[in-house]
This record gives C-alpha cells, structure tokens and sequence, in this order.
C-alpha cells in the first residue's frame, strides 16, 4: 500500500530514538509532516538527535516534558521497546491518540509486497532462509525488520519489481493499524515477553496482528502443530497454509522422516538439508512455503537447502577442531531455544550455558540433560545451573568467569566427536550488551585455541 501524500502537514510526535526512531522521524519530515522528536536520553552525545536537529526537526532530550501532548498530535511513533505503561503513552491512550511503530509507516508507504515473518522463536532462521531462496530466484527480494535494518527505511526505497521479507516482533506488531503483508508467517507461540505485554494473551494478540488485515487474496502461513495458535489462526480471514512435522498432510507443507509434501504430493527429501534441528525444520517449512507462494522453483529451494547451515549465533556451525565441532547458539536466550538445540544433537554435548538470573526454571530442559556430558555455566545463572546439572547426573559441571575460560576448559575435556556448544538458556545482559556480543565473544574464543 503506497499513500505518501497522507503524511503532508500531519502533526507526529516520535518517542524514542536509536535506529527506529531516528528513521522514522526522517521519513515523516521528508513527506511533509510536522515531526516532535523525544527521547529520554541526555542531548549531549546524543547523535542521532544532533542529525536530527540539523535537518530542522524538533528534538527534546533529557526526558518527557510535562503537558507535552497538549498540542495535539495526529499519531505517535514509538520505539518497540518503549513499553505501553510509558506516561506518555498512557496521556495518549487517554486523549485516543494512535501509536504506531515504525513497522505501520513501512507498509503504508510500500510499493513492494511484504511478506512478515513472526513467532516466539525462529523468525530470523525462516526471515534470513527465505531472503536466501527468494534472491537464488531472482524474485529480488529486500530484508527489514526486527532482524536489524529499519523496515520504513528500507520500504521508501522499495520498488513494485522487489519484495521485502520482513522479520516482525510482538512489540512492532502492537503497533499497527492497517497493515497488512501479502504473505505472513508465524512460526510458533510460546510465552515470552509478559514483563512488557503483561499477559499471555496479550502477547498472543500482539502476535495474530500480523493477519489481522489480511483478506482471501493473502496467505497466513502457520504452524499447525501448536493449538496454541488455532483459536488466532480462526480468525484470520487469509487463504491459509498449514505446516506440520506430524508426517503427509494433503493441506499446505508436511513432513515425514524422509520427504518433505506440498499439497500431499512429494516435494523434496530431507537428506539434503544441512539445518540441524526438528525447531529448524519447522523454519525450513516455513521458509519453503513461502517460496513456493512467491513462484519460486523447486530447483532454486533445493539449491538452498542444500547449502544454508544457519544465521549467526543461532546454530551457527562455527568450526571443526581436532574432531571436536563447535556450534554457536548465543540467541538461545530461553531454555525453550535451548532444549531445540540439545534436541538437534545426537553425538556427547559440552554445553556452555547461564547468563542473567530472571528466575526462570530450568526443569524444562531435563528430558534432554542426558545428552549433556559437561556443563561450564557462566553469569548469574551460574550455580543455579550447576546445581539443575549435578540433579539430571551429568557427569562434569563447572562454574566459570569467562567465555576464555568456558572455551578452553570445554576443549581440554572434550574427546574427538564431540559437540561443543553455546546454548545458554538465558538473557546476555549480565555480562554482554546483546546476544551477538556473547556470540562473537565465544567464536573469539575458539579463534584463540
């Protein structure tokens, strides 16, 4: 949907900064609009702010002035992080102001049809498998959102010929109002993010947004595995595309133990994929139907599959050493992401795991702890995680200060065969600034053996 004309003379106040903010703030300015940036950080070093300001946009820093509402605003944009309990935001729920994220701006000013990608975990696998087919296909694919590139940056440059993959979150989601991809994805649904939705439902909610606008001439793609999904799946009114691990299935894409089915009919076997994981598998079906809708061949999604061994920091195969492989799998921020990846291995795990303490349990993971021959346990989690080790008799359980030290002890006891492997079941931000940190902290680490 492309109306650029509609932001001319609109009054918008922006809500935070970093990359989201500053793009759209940009955009809005360059169509027209009146733009009031505002963003609690300090002004001094601030850059985004100063660029801003030298564009002639209105920028207050330092935290939120009060009565900043009083002017009157068409819609806020804000950041997705900023949580609805904001007191701005609460003052603009009050006066029914819409907030939108900058997601909503992407799909209103896009000449290229979008295909989102959703789900509690395996959203950047399916987003990054699928840009890989659709580019191998010459369908000239462009790829925005959560993953890392601003999504309304890059649908202002977006042309009728391209098609955007766009990897969305629960926080982008809740704020949209009429957007509506071609083609959505959500790939699973389990809890997260309550400290910022508040319910279960509330997430889930956020979640279905990605079909809500969405008619019989689009296509919701989900998994079908999961009642979770059903009662939102119900509701959707898009042409919908079921996928399965549960063996052939005559709607949508299954899959057995040795063939992949589109529409019941044998589509490609499964020894050729290099994706290890029943989770990843899940991803590839989604990706693949995707594919499939946007005419890619069958040749071309072979090609791929054949030769994709994942996204960094998410079972990301890093090396082999000494018969000793290493598998970096940094964003597994949750025991869920965790037990996908001990799920994925069948050769002894040395697993590297812990991070911030948000008390969660571990329990979930001990069906899979016999397939753990070591634990080095880092962070806060660290001697919760021995003792949850030493309860599901694993053999060896240390507590360490660094990813040097995790590293170097997990080689000196592996045995050749084994699997080496950073899934750590927990945040970052005890240690690292983000889960990339953690991970290129981990491949520095083998780098150095």
């Amino acid at each position: 949907m492309e109306n650029r004309i509609q932001f001319k003379g609109k009054k918008v106040l922006v809500l935070g900064l970093a990359k989201s903010g500053y793009a759209a703030a940009d955009l809005l300015h360059s169509l027209g609009a009146e733009v009031l940036v505002n963003d609690s950080s300090p002004e001094e070093g601030n850059n985004e702010a100063l660029a801003l300001q030298s564009k002639g946009i209105n920028v207050i820093c330092g935290g939120h002035p009060k009565g900043i509402l009083d002017g009157g605003f068409d819609f806020i944009v804000k950041n997705p992080g900023i949580p609805y309990k904001n007191q701005v935001l609460q003052q603009a729920l009050k006066k029914e102001i819409p907030i939108w994220t900058e997601i909503e701006l992407a799909y209103l000013i896009s000449k290229a049809p979008i295909i989102a990608i959703t789900g509690s975990n395996g959203k950047t696998t399916t987003t990054t498998l699928l840009y890989h087919i659709l580019n191998i296909g010459g369908k000239k694919p462009l790829i925005a959102g959560n993953i890392g590139t601003v999504a309304c940056t890059v649908a202002e440059e977006a042309t009728e010929e391209e098609v955007i993959a766009m990897e969305v979150s629960s926080f982008q989601l809740a704020g949209t109002e009429k957007f509506r991809p071609r083609i959505s994805v959500w790939t699973n649904l389990y809890e997260a993010h309550i400290d910022y939705h508040g319910t279960t439902e509330e997430y889930a909610m956020a979640k279905a947004k990605v079909t809500r606008n969405q008619t019989k001439d689009d296509f919701f793609i989900y998994n079908a595995d999961q009642p979770e999904l059903l009662p939102y799946v119900e509701r959707s009114a898009a042409t919908k595309i079921p996928f399965t691990l549960k063996g052939r299935a005559v709607e949508g894409i299954s899959a057995d133990e040795e063939m992949i089915y589109w529409l019941g009919e044998p589509f490609l076997e499964r020894s050729i994929i290099k994706l290890l994981g029943q989770h990843n598998l899940e991803n590839i079906l989604a990706a693949t139907a995707s594919a499939i809708l946007m005419d890619c061949d069958k040749e071309t999604i072979e090609n791929v599959l054949s030769s994709f061994t994942g996204v960094r920091h998410r079972m990301q195969f890093v090396k082999e050493l000494k018969g000793r492989a290493f598998y970096n799998d940094s964003k597994a921020t949750n025991t869920l992401a965790t037990k996908s990846a001990l799920s994925s291995f069948q050769a002894p795990v040395i697993l590297l795991a812990g991070g911030l303490d948000r008390g969660h349990s571990f329990e979930e993971l001990r069906p899979y702890m016999g397939r753990v021959k070591a634990l080095f346990a880092l962070g806060e989690t660290g001697d919760r995680l021995i003792e949850f080790a030493k309860s599901c008799g694993v053999p060896y359980a240390e507590k360490v200060e660094t990813m040097d030290d995790a590293v170097n002890g997990a080689f000196q006891i592996s045995l050749e065969g084994d699997q080496i492997v950073l899934s750590p079941a927990c945040a970052s931000w005890d240690q690292y600034p983000n889960f990339e940190k953690r991970g290129d902290a981990f491949i520095d680490a083998i780098d150095k053996l």
